[in-house]
């Protein structure tokens, strides 16, 4: 079935069906909705590629994402999730597109052949090139984080730096003066993410401020990194009461390490972190966290982009947010016996 037939069947001219179909041109409503009976008596579905041609738009968002290597975390899926759902609201189809060292060439196809109208991207650098080309080419984008000079541009972003600050004045509060920093990996830091680097910046800044003795650590993505982890935080310092991590991935391998060593949660050993809130939710016991509101940030992200669309001069804009801290089960007053006998080694990093 083509416009041909539907011109055809309405009685009308194909450039009369082709301008109802785009608005590029009036058409009146009688015959509007005559070329609307025939559509729907022949369940016509204009072709994407068509409709791209005839209106310049393909009512497809891209939605560029770090290559997997092992697995997805649950954050990140989160925020897929978030984006598709939001996206398909507008009635806006989402392409899937990784983006890292191996896998240029997808980026590159999705903006050279305009397979979609903008892009939503992810997992955002402190300097990311990815960007800087997107507004080279003035190609619509939102980011989903904010690189280290955000200013001119759009994007969605969770203020790391003041969260991961808050569990330190948090654990603080509580009387913990030995706190560990478990942060995602090594290779993210080295690239530049910015959410480990803000993190990581906001944990030892509060830390300093409060007088505690701190290390960091960084962990790989998944619950057999976490217990590694735990047992290098215990072996470094055994007088460690505390953590806070970025790293939800590692979650349950931290407390596995935990449970290993002999160390109750929250009565020997307090944990909080900057987490999503149903992954804070499904360890026992529940975690105290700045709950990642991965949905909120996906939704905000893709109404951004299609007001950018829509509305291509309008200047940028962003959301910077900052949730508050959810007290939950994992967090507790600090204990005595441990802090006390032990020797203060003073600040230190390990990678």
């Amino acid at each position: 079935m083509n416009i041909g037939e539907i011109a055809k069947r309405a009685g009308v001219s194909r450039s009369t069906v082709s301008y109802a179909l785009s608005g590029k041109r009036p058409v009146s409503e009688d015959t509007r909705q005559k070329i609307q009976r025939v559509i729907d008596e022949l369940g016509y579905q204009p072709n994407a590629s068509a409709r791209a041609l005839a209106n310049g738009r393909t009512n497809t968002i891209g939605l560029v994402f770090p290559p997997a290597g092992n697995h997805y975390t649950g954050m990140q899926l989160d925020f897929i999730g978030s984006v598709t759902e939001a996206a398909a609201a507008y009635d806006y189809d989402v392409l899937l597109s990784p983006s890292g060292a191996d896998s240029d060439r997808s980026f590159q196809r999705l903006l050279g052949e305009r397979r979609v109208d903008g892009a939503i991207l992810m997992e955002i650098r402190l300097e990311d090139d990815r960007l800087e080309h997107l507004a080279a080419v003035d190609f619509p984008s939102v980011a989903i984080g904010r690189t280290a000079h955000p200013e001119g541009s759009w994007w969605v972003g969770l203020d790391h730096t003041a969260l991961a600050a808050a569990c330190v004045h948090h654990l603080a509060d509580l009387g913990h003066r030995r706190i560990a920093f478990v942060n995602r990996p090594e290779q993210l830091l080295r690239a530049g993410y910015e959410s480990a680097h803000r993190g990581l910046d906001g944990f030892t800044k509060a830390a300093a401020e409060r007088g505690l003795t701190v290390r960091t650590y960084c962990c790989g993505d998944d619950a057999a990194s976490g217990l590694a982890c735990l047992e290098r935080i215990l072996h470094d310092e055994p007088a460690t009461t505390a953590l806070v991590t970025l790293n939800e991935a590692a979650l349950g391998g931290l407390y596995r390490g935990l449970a290993q060593a002999g160390r109750h949660v929250p009565r020997d050993f307090s944990v909080t972190g900057v987490v999503a809130s149903r992954w804070a939710e499904t360890v026992t016991p529940q975690l105290t966290a700045a709950d990642v509101p991965a949905e909120q940030m996906g939704r905000r992200a893709v109404e951004l982009l299609v007001e950018r669309l829509d509305h291509p001069d309008t200047p940028a804009r962003h959301h910077l947010l900052t949730p508050p801290i959810s007290l939950r089960a994992s967090t507790a007053p600090a204990g005595t016996t441990p802090t006390d006998s032990a020797p203060d080694f003073g600040a230190s990093t390990n990678g």
